[in-house]
This record gives C-alpha cells, sequence and structure tokens, in this order.
C-alpha cells in the first residue's frame, strides 16, 4: 500500500471515529473549551488548553482532529502549529478517563490523523510532552522544544506500552537502541538530549513558557513554509535502514530486559513491538503494538502499577498539609555523620540545601564529611558528576563539634545511636540552641517519639523523620506524627519530602511505625517457618520468585544480624512469655556471625563477596535448636512459604490500618513498595490482599492459628472486611 492510501484510509478511519462519537449523543460542543485555533496568516495555531497539565481527555482528542480537518480543508492554511497552553504541551493520558470504556477517537487515531494531515504540522515542546504528549508530536511533521520540555514514554512504570504509534515511530526516527533505551527506564529527558538524540529538530533555549512556545513554533512553521518544505511523516523516517545494526540493538535488550526485569511483563512487550517496526509494515507494526498494548492493559501487573502510582500520590495528602503551610527550609543541620546521617546529609546538599553537621569530636567529624566526600567521589569515578560540581556541593557543607552552631538552622535531624538516653541527651541541647520555630527531627527506627518530644519545651516542634539506608538512594520517608506536634510541622516535614524528592508516608507513633512494626511480624514468621522445617535459603528462594529482590535472610545479612540482635534484647523485658521465640539468630548473634560485614551470617561470603552461599554451619546450628525446642522438622513448598509469609505481612498490616497507625491500606502498600521491596506491580500487600481475596487470607491465617493460635490471631479490620463483603481499596479514600 502507498502512503498516499494509507494516508486517506487514515483520514477515512478518523471520519469514522468522528461519525462514531457524535452518534453517541454526548456533547461535542464543549470541546473547543479545551482547544482553541488561531490563524496568523497562513499559519494555524492550534493550542490545548486543558489544566492542569493538558492531559489528552476526550474532549482535546476530537477538537485536535477537528482542527486538523480545518486545516486540511483551509486553502489558505499552509502550515499548523500545535501548542500547550500554560507550563506543559501535553501531559499525557487523562488520568479520569482510567478503567472507564475507551470514548472515540482513540489517541492513536488522532497520531495518525496529524501524521496524514497535508500541510507541515510542527509541535512547538515547553513544559511536559509525556507518554501520549509525545506520541502526538512524534504525528507530528517536525518538532521544536523550549528549555523547559521533559520528553519521555513512561508508559512502563504503568505496566504498560506506548500505544498510540510510539513503538513504530520512535525507532524509526532515532534508532531501535536509543528508542528501546527511552522505553524501558521511561525516563525524561531534557530538549537538548531530546535534539542529540534526534527526536526533536531545533532548541529554543531560553524560552520556556506556553507565550513562547507558540513564537517558536510559528518561527519555525514561517521557515518551513519559506524553504517550501512538505511534511515529513515520521512513519517514513530511515533510522532502522541499518538492520543487521537494529537487529543486534533488539536482541542486547531482549537479553538485558530479561535479566533486570524478571517477572514483569510490559518491557518484554516493549521489545517485541520495536521487533515488530524492523520486521513488519509501519500499518501492520500500528496492528501489532495494539495488540501488545492490550494484552498489557489486561495484565495484572499494570492494576498494581497503576496502584501503586496513584498510592503515592495520595500518600502525600495527609490531614495536615491542608490544614496549615509549611515552615520555611533553608538550611538543615544533621546530628551524627555515620552511615545514616551521612547519607541524609547527601539527600538534603542534593535539595540545594545548605548543611551544618555535628558530631562529638574532631576525628568523628571528619569521618562524616569523609563519608559524605565518598558518596560524590563515587559518582565523578562513574562519570555522572564534575569535580566542579561536587565542590560546589560540599561548599554547602560545614561541620561542628557545638550544638551552638545549630542556633540559626530551619530544621534539625538527629541520627544517633538508637537509645533513649542518648536521644532525649541530643533534644536537650537542640532545646537550648535552637531558634523558636525550628523544627527538630528525629530519625529513629523504632524509638517512642512520644517521649522524645515529651523531654524538651516545646513539643509542638517535635516529628519522625524515619529515613531508609542509605537515605541518599532509598525514596521512602516515614513521617512519624507524635501527639502534640504542631500541624504546620508535618506539613514542613511533607515539604521537605518533597524537596529532597522522596516518597513521603504519615505514620503513627508505635514501636516501629509503619514498616518496621510489620516487618518484625513476618520476621517472625519467616523464623517460624525456618525452625519448623524449611531452610533460610528456600525461604529466600520462595520470596525472590514472588517478586523481591532479597529473601528476609539475605536482607538480615545486608543489614547486620546485630540491628535484629540489639532490638531483640530491647524487646525480651516486654515480649509475652506465652509467645514463640526462636533463638536460631541469636546463636548466629552470639558467634559475631552478623552478615556481609562479618563474612558470614546466614550465609558466607568469602573475600568480602557482596552475593552468600549457603553455610552447612548455619544448617546444623538450626537442626540443633529444632531437636533443642523438640520440634520435628515438616517440608514447605515455596507457595506454603509465601502464603505465610504474606498472611502475616497482610494481618498486620490491617492491624497498623485498624489502629490509625497508618490512614489507609494504600499507605501501607506505599511503605512496603518503597522501604521493604515488594514488588511494585504488585501494588504493595494490601492491594494484593484484595486481588487474592481477604476471605482467602482470613482462611488461611485462621488454618495457621490452629498451629500457634497467640501469634496468628487474625485482625480485626481483616474480619470486619470479610463479614461485610467489602476489601482494602474500600478504605483508600477515608482520612
Amino acid at each position: 500500500m502507498s502512503y498516499r492510501c494509507f494516508c486517506r484510509k487514515l483520514q477515512n478511519n478518523v471520519s469514522h471515529s468522528e461519525t462514531s462519537y457524535k452518534e453517541t449523543g454526548l456533547n461535542t460542543s464543549a470541546a473547543p473549551a479545551f482547544v482553541s485555533t488561531r490563524r496568523h496568516d497562513d499559519i494555524l495555531l492550534v493550542t490545548i488548553d486543558n489544566p492542569p497539565v493538558n492531559a489528552l481527555g476526550v474532549d482535546v482528542r476530537r477538537a485536535l482532529v477537528e482542527a486538523i480537518e480545518t486545516a486540511d480543508a483551509d486553502p489558505k492554511v499552509l502550515a499548523v502549529v500545535l501548542v500547550g497552553a500554560g507550563r506543559n504541551f501535553l501531559g499525557g493520558a487523562d488520568i479520569r478517563e482510567f478503567g472507564k470504556p475507551p470514548l472515540a477517537p482513540a489517541l492513536p487515531d488522532v497520531c495518525n490523523r496529524i501524521e496524514a494531515c497535508s500541510k507541515p504540522v510542527v509541535a512547538s515542546i515547553h513544559g511536559a510532552a509525556l507518554g501520549g504528549g509525545l506520541e502526538v508530536a512524534l504525528g507530528a511533521h517536525y518538532r521544536v522544544a523550549l528549555g523547559t520540555a521533559k520528553l519521555g514514554l513512561p508508559e512502563v512504570l504503568l505496566g504498560l506500552l506506548p500505544g498510540a504509534g510510539g513503538t513504530q515511530r520512535t525507532p524509526r526516527l532515532i534508532g531501535a537502541a536509543a528508542a528501546l533505551e527511552l522505553m524501558l527506564s521511561g525516563r525524561h529527558i531534557g530538549a537538548a538530549e531530546a535534539a542529540k538524540l534526534g527526536l526533536v529538530d531545533r532548541v529554543a533555549e531560553r524560552l520556556a513558557d506556553g507565550e513562547d512556545a507558540a513564537a517558536a513554533g510559528l518561527a519555525y512553521a514561517r521557515e518551513l513554509i519559506q524553504a517550501g518544505a512538505a511534511p515529513r511523516r515520521t512513519s517514513q523516517a530511515a533510522a532502522l535502514s541499518d538492520r543487521d545494526t537494529t537487529q543486534a540493538a533488539i536482541d542486547a535488550a531482549r537479553a538485558e530486559t530479561s535479566k533486570k526485569t524478571r517477572g514483569l511483563f510490559s518491557p518484554l512487550k516493549i521489545v517485541d513491538a520495536v521487533q515488530g517496526a524492523l520486521d513488519l509494515s509501519f500499518e501492520d507494526g500500528l496492528a501489532l503494538e495494539r495488540k501488545l498494548f492490550i494484552e498489557c492493559l489486561d495484565s495484572p501487573q499494570r492494576a498494581g502499577l497503576v496502584h501503586a502510582f496513584f498510592a503515592e500520590r495520595e500518600a502525600a495528602k495527609a490531614p495536615e498539609t491542608r490544614a496549615a503551610q509549611p515552615r520555611s527550609i533553608g538550611s538543615v543541620g544533621i546530628i551524627g555523620g555515620g552511615t545514616m546521617g551521612a547519607g541524609i546529609a547527601v539527600a538534603v546538599l542534593d535539595a540545594g540545601l545548605p548543611v551544618v553537621m555535628i558530631e562529638r569530636d574532631e576525628e568523628a567529624l571528619a569521618r562524616g564529611r569523609a563519608n559524605v566526600d565518598k558518596v560524590y567521589t563515587g559518582l565523578i569515578a562513574k562519570g555522572r558528576m564534575k569535580l566542579d560540581a561536587k565542590d560546589a556541593i560540599m561548599a554547602r557543607w560545614s561541620g561542628s563539634t557545638a550544638y551552638d552552631a545549630l542556633s540559626q538552622v530551619d530544621l534539625v535531624i538527629e541520627a544517633v545511636f538508637e537509645d533513649m538516653a542518648v536521644k532525649q541527651a541530643v533534644f536537650k541541647e537542640l532545646d537550648r540552641v535552637c531558634k523558636p520555630g525550628a523544627v527538630l527531627a528525629t530519625n529513629t527506627s523504632y524509638l517512642d517519639i512520644d517521649q522524645i518530644a515529651a523531654s524538651i519545651s516545646r513539643p509542638q516542634d517535635v516529628i519522625g523523620l524515619h529515613f531508609f539506608s542509605p537515605a541518599n538512594i532509598m525514596k521512602l520517608l516515614e513521617i512519624v506524627v507524635p501527639a502534640k506536634v504542631a500541624a504546620d510541622v508535618v506539613a514542613t516535614a511533607f515539604e521537605l519530602a518533597k524537596k529532597l524528592k522522596k516518597t513521603a508516608v504519615r505514620a503513627g507513633v508505635c514501636d516501629g511505625f509503619i514498616g518496621n512494626r510489620v516487618l518484625a511480624v513476618y520476621g517472625a514468621a519467616a523464623q517460624a517457618i525456618m525452625e519448623d522445617g524449611a531452610s533460610p535459603y528456600q525461604i529466600d528462594k520462595a520470596v525472590r520468585d514472588f517478586g523481591y529482590p532479597m529473601g528476609p535472610f539475605q536482607v538480615s545479612d545486608l543489614a547486620g544480624g546485630d540491628i535484629g540482635w540489639a532490638t531483640r534484647k530491647r524487646r525480651a523485658a516486654t515480649r509475652d512469655p506465652q509467645a514463640r521465640y526462636v533463638q536460631i539468630p541469636d546463636r548466629l548473634a552470639e558467634r559475631g556471625w552478623f552478615g556481609q560485614k562479618t563474612g558470614r551470617g546466614y550465609y558466607l561470603y568469602p573475600e568480602a563477596a557482596r552475593v552468600g552461599t549457603p553455610d552447612p554451619e548455619v544448617e546444623a546450628i538450626i537442626d540443633a535448636e529444632r531437636q533443642r525446642a523438640g520440634i520435628s522438622p515438616k517440608s514447605f513448598t515455596d507457595e506454603d512459604i509465601v502464603r505465610r509469609y504474606l498472611a502475616a505481612m497482610v494481618n498486620e498490616g490491617a492491624n497498623v490500618v485498624h489502629q490509625k497507625i497508618a490512614l489507609r491500606p494504600l499507605d501501607v502498600d506505599v511503605t512496603f513498595v518503597h522501604g521493604y521491596g515488594f514488588p511494585r506491580y504488585r501494588g504493595g500487600p494490601m492491594h494484593y490482599a484484595d486481588t487474592v481475596g481477604l476471605e482467602k487470607i482470613l482462611a488461611d491465617i485462621q488454618e495457621f492459628a490452629k498451629e500457634d493460635p497467640l501469634f496468628w490471631q487474625p485482625s480485626p479490620l481483616l474480619l470486619e472486611l470479610v463479614a461485610r463483603g467489602a476489601n482494602f481499596a474500600s478504605l483508600n479514600h477515608t482520612k
């Protein structure tokens, strides 16, 4: 089929789409409110205005088709410019349409109709051109990007693939290797990189907003008219002409994707679609893309990833952020320069804020600075940072052994040893030296923040900021809200999380807050499974096969067995004497086998290896402990292990929601996806429980309770939800 025939066919398809939506009886008169057209001599300027991000809702799609039809039919129009009003070009799909029946015209039809236009179409991009927004730009014939432009095809992050021609046009335009990297990473790129790749034709660096985008687009269109330029269709671009090079890039991407995205559905479908771009005609490639897109849409992973996406945004909407304005944060003090303190310092420095670090003596302070410096030196070694950039960052770091150096900072984060007396001594000094209104935060993982706050004269200024190690990399930040804290302090904590590019979750005060409290319970379940007959190596494998990057015993070795040992000793006095207590971890700790840092834990780490190997001596210790406890080992399937592991996690997750430690089940999901390695494509433990069925989870718990009724007590919330036929999702919109 010739391209002229194909364009005519596309136009006919769009006409049919227009007829179908007009025949639905829906109100089409509202469309002009979202897209306006204005003639500039012989150029038609088409402005999309659908705040806040110019999402591609049905009204926008309809009006875009109408605008292109108008341009095609008007002999006075020689070119078309597409531009977004406000801060963005097109932000992608309209989230309000997620999960609803599709309305015509579909976005692929819109992109095809733009490309089939007989007049040159210029996309002038500023702000976001993401997902479907970039696909619209690829349907245009020419592209100019302003300095503020952010382009990307992030559908993989939602378990999808670009479904409006992105998998077909992008590799034809910039080559398979670059297109696959862009689609498989889901990352956003700036205007300069987009121009270097060939994704856009030119960059207007000093321009920024919608009015500038219109001016840049009109100027480019005028040049094209004067040069007599014809439509240049992306579907005919020749970047795939070297078949051998393209096939090698696809093969390499397939091998790398199979290794890196174990268990994920959509990434390999993206590779398949790009293979189709090489092997098939453009029209057949579009059909393949649509087929693969529908497969992704129907995948449970898509539902889990979409849930995770929305849950992260909802978690940031704590009641206090609506009730109060955050306090100003211009500088940050950090107490402690160890692994955690240094990691927090890097996160703060990366956000552009000055840091004052306090340590007990000059030697410790020098180590603290070295710990911070080491992170940036590593980035330089990897080619990810220039020396002058590091020097500029480190110029914002200062240190002291005197608390008085914190007298003018706006926020202090304490990151010292996990001991109540030590932390209270630190807060006594902060109470003495910090200015009125300074926010005083503790990074405790377990301790009672109400008790810390009660020890000083300004409990309203005290909050918990529980970072996860390494703090400059891990995304989760538990914001722990004690009873007497002021609302604006909580709002300030969420604002800080945003500055640090962290995913924030609001938590109440209890031992371990959300994450570590639930971890203690499913960790105990894993210990019991081990003592009852499964090896730690089988348990780790079963959990990895479920989708975790590491199993619980690998995590213990990575974190350090001494940390768990200290926690167990701290809790010994309050432990229920009737509760089952597995002593195997204590036997390892007594030998000084703390994991990777000591060369052995549950696994052996010869010559500082990062990946451990099973240890026969550990298995002998486990056998001896079973005999001491009078346990006859039994066999577990991997499915048995996962059922118990997740039932314990979900049940305790339900308890923290029931007790208002977590506001909603989604807060538990976000905590475990971002802080504990729960597979994102499963949405989080509470979402996963909904997909399995709460009645099935409850039945499992009741079955396990026959062996250990004290441990396996069903959560009151779980019992309630099953009794009324509800699920955790029904609680996610309550506050």
